[in-house]
């Protein structure tokens, strides 16, 4: 039966999850709870009396590319909708793979095939509706132990999210978890109702720095916006490894005057950049990046310190990165390779 208060009215397909904030520190108190943040894709699933739909962070469906997903989600309850994140597990690596998941994305033809191949997991970390009414209203800890109740008997391919309310086991997961795939923890108040598409949770990433040489930048070589990065591989080439969040005027006015373009550009003369231009969407490691980037190629030799994640694929960093400083006391050769690996 539907409590006072809450809203008898029934969730409309797309709904927008709930979204988090970066922070640098892990909030701690007793009304805190913590789930480990995993490598994926966002997903609401709806489960229909006669079909079973997921659909992405923003709106668009996806089940006909995971049928192993939407199989294992069809014996709940019809009503519910779950909120989780799609990962697919690399045997080989023992973690988490994103290159993975984007090739089950674009399958195509060959999704049952994929499937079969490298099966995926859906984390459930909270649900939205029943049957009966929206729990949108509902506080964390509620939803919660309904959310347990629910999925006491799932299948291997559906997964009940960790959850803990100590600081300690989200310090643990930090610290263990990462080379399974996990990028850190997601902190959310346990008295909080569902806040669609609004940001009322906070995750901290992992985060570690780096050196890189930068290639490439936005904007001018006299007022770069973002820098792109890379790293030479065995081979001698200079690989593309991701691009900067915007730089501060400190960093714009520090990097500037080190920054020139190719040799052989200023002299007019065609010269083949190891990246092309533009620069692929498919390079940045987003399947749902809508256009290529126009950059400034610049002579390879100024090696760049940067604050990265753990999400790293093909040695590329998925997400952007920051730009912390200008490291002139190394030379790109002085820049760790690419490993066999990466």
């Amino acid at each position: 039966m539907t409590q006072p208060g809450r809203d008898r009215a029934g969730l409309r397909y797309p709904v927008a999850p709930m979204l988090a904030t970066s922070v640098r520190e892990l909030p701690v108190g007793p009304d805190w709870a913590y789930e480990p943040k995993w490598d994926g894709w966002r997903q609401v699933a709806w489960i229909r009396a006669n079909r079973v739909q997921l659909q992405t962070r923003n709106g668009h469906p996806l089940g006909l590319q995971f049928p192993d997903i939407t199989r294992a989600l069809r014996p709940l309850p019809p009503g519910l909708v779950l909120d989780g994140e799609l990962i697919v597990w690399d045997e080989a690596r023992e973690r988490s793979s994103f290159s993975l998941l984007q090739r089950r994305a674009a399958a195509g033809r060959q999704a049952l095939r994929l499937a079969r191949q490298f099966p995926a997991h859906f984390v459930v970390f909270d649900v939205l509706a029943t049957a009966d009414e929206s729990l949108l209203p509902a506080p964390l800890a509620e939803r919660r132990r309904l959310l347990e109740d629910l999925l006491a008997n799932i299948p291997t391919q559906l997964v009940l999210c960790p959850h803990s309310t100590s600081p300690a086991v989200a310090r643990e997961w930090i610290d263990s978890w990462v080379a399974t795939g996990i990028e850190g923890v997601v902190a959310k108040r346990r008295d909080q109702r569902y806040q669609a598409g609004r940001a009322g949770w906070r995750k901290l990433r992992v985060r570690t720095t780096a050196e890189a040489i930068v290639g490439g930048v936005t904007g001018w070589v006299g007022a770069p916006q973002t820098v792109l990065i890379g790293r030479f591989d065995s081979r001698g080439s200079l690989r593309y490894s991701g691009r900067s969040t915007p730089l501060t005027a400190e960093q714009r006015d520090e990097l500037a005057p080190l920054l020139a373009r190719p040799a052989a550009q200023r002299r007019g003369v065609p010269l083949r950049h190891p990246w092309p231009q533009p620069l692929p969407a498919s390079w940045s490691g987003s399947w749902q990046r809508p256009e290529p980037l126009r950059y400034v190629q610049v002579e390879p030799n100024v090696v760049a310190e940067v604050l990265v994640d753990t999400a790293v694929e093909g040695g590329r960093y998925r997400h952007p990165v920051q730009h912390v400083r200008v490291r002139r006391d190394m030379s790109v050769y002085d820049v760790p390779i690419l490993g066999v690996d990466e």
